[in-house]
């Protein structure tokens, strides 16, 4: 049987703007602050997902390392988002955005220095 990913994702979204919602109605974050939340929250759901596709992946889904890294883009902007709305500086929200980009470029990067070279192919001599 297929492994029915989006199926499990939506669930989890669903139990996600339910755990949103019900910290809102006990008061514990404002109306503003839940879109920020379930956001934040989705990212890290993604960040489980991804480890979840590495021990099963799909032959033509999603890798686990884009996976991983939507979920660290959504958590991101989710949690600069909520620092924004209980009033830091623009800017640390702002950087914190920046931050997150950098160390996935980062990170993305890093493999290719670590591969070694393919061998030149040689001429033939006529």
């Amino acid at each position: 049987m297929a492994r029915q990913f989006g199926l499990l994702s939506f669930g989890a979204l669903l139990v996600i703007v339910a755990v949103a919602l019900i910290a809102y109605v006990a008061q514990l974050i404002v109306f503003v602050e839940v879109l920020a939340l379930i956001i934040a929250s989705y990212g890290v759901w993604t960040m489980i997902l991804a480890g979840i596709r590495v021990k099963n992946p799909e032959k033509y889904g999603r890798g686990a390392y884009s996976t991983l890294v939507m979920g660290v883009i959504l958590t991101a902007l989710g949690g600069a988002w909520e620092l924004n709305i209980r009033g830091t500086d623009i800017i640390i929200t702002l950087a914190l955005i920046l931050v997150v980009i950098g160390i996935l470029a980062v990170a993305t990067a890093i493999p290719s220095f670590r591969q070694k070279p393919e061998p030149e192919p040689e001429q033939e001599q006529k």
